[in-house]
């Protein structure tokens, strides 16, 4: 199905919104949006919600499995205020927003759908799931210019940390059960990175509830959704693996003749695979096995 906008989605086709999990994709340009669609495809999610410019090219072979939306270049207003949208119109129902280019991994998801995981995760008492955005780069950029190739992708195996949020209405103490976390190509390159920008958590999964609202920072109003996990044990995380970044620092030009690879001693080839991911430490099964 194609929509105008957003208003005529809530109009005509809001039983898309009976059931979820739900997933959001942004297109902020052609590159890769049928690869994304597919991959979300098959994570198991009841519907797709793509959000893209009128002139964008769909494949015809997800263009009838998704919800497409015209939408402006999704700006961080932009989004913030279709989420916020979407929020209002389905409370109760779990999403997930990411861009094109960018493909959620969550433990064991090869063989279990997104859907078993939420319904593990709602029984933890969780309404919320971090997520990692773990920064995919091609390996050879003279044959991929633009830093994106799925068949040549690469990950920095190391490099990641983490610092304390601090809680600006609390003397800046920090806050509990919530950090700010760095790394991949936004911290090896972090000259070309705004500050506001360089962090790699994002609460990419989350139930919808009345009043709840996203913030321009990938958190959200009701402080316990930026948690990474409960107070009495670990839980689940997943990672978004992007190449938006790669893709932004080839195109932008103050940054683009400064890289000739991105590549350096801490990359390895992606498998592709929760597994690598679970034994890079860079997502969390928490009790979930």
């Amino acid at each position: 199905m194609r929509y105008s906008n957003l208003g005529e989605f809530f109009s005509t086709g809001k039983e898309a919104l009976a059931k979820g999990p739900i997933a959001i994709v942004f297109c902020e340009d052609e590159t890769e949006i049928a690869s994304t669609l597919r991959h979300h495809l098959a994570c198991g999610f009841a519907q797709i919600l793509v959000l893209m410019q009128e002139d964008f090219l769909l494949a015809e072979d997800v263009a009838d499995k998704v919800h497409r939306i015209n939408s402006p270049a999704p700006t961080t207003q932009v989004v913030q205020e279709s989420i916020n949208r979407l929020i209002e119109a389905a409370p109760g129902l779990w999403f997930y927003y990411c861009f094109n280019g960018e493909y959620l991994f969550f433990p064991f998801s090869e063989k279990r759908t997104v859907g078993e995981m939420l319904t593990f995760h709602t029984e933890e008492r969780r309404d919320a799931m971090l997520a990692y955005v773990i920064d995919l780069y091609a390996g050879d950029l003279t044959a991929h210019p633009d830093g994106v190739s799925l068949e040549d992708a690469y990950l920095d195996k190391s490099g990641y940390y983490a610092l304390a949020r601090p809680d600006a209405s609390n003397n800046n103490y920090p806050k509990e059960r919530q950090l700010d976390f760095f790394g991949g190509l936004r911290w090896r390159y972090e000259e070309h990175i705004p500050a506001a920008r360089r962090k790699i958590d994002r609460i990419s999964i989350f139930r919808a509830k009345p009043g709840l609202r996203l913030r321009d920072d990938h958190t959200f109003n009701d402080e316990e959704y930026n948690t990474y996990a409960c107070p009495w044990h670990h839980n689940l995380t997943a990672a978004v693996c992007s190449f938006r970044t790669a893709k932004a620092l080839k195109r932008n030009p103050g940054s683009s003749f400064d890289i000739e690879t991105f590549r350096w001693h801490n990359s390895i080839p992606f498998q592709w695979h929760s597994r690598q991911l679970l034994d890079l430490g860079l997502m969390e099964p928490g009790q979930w096995f």
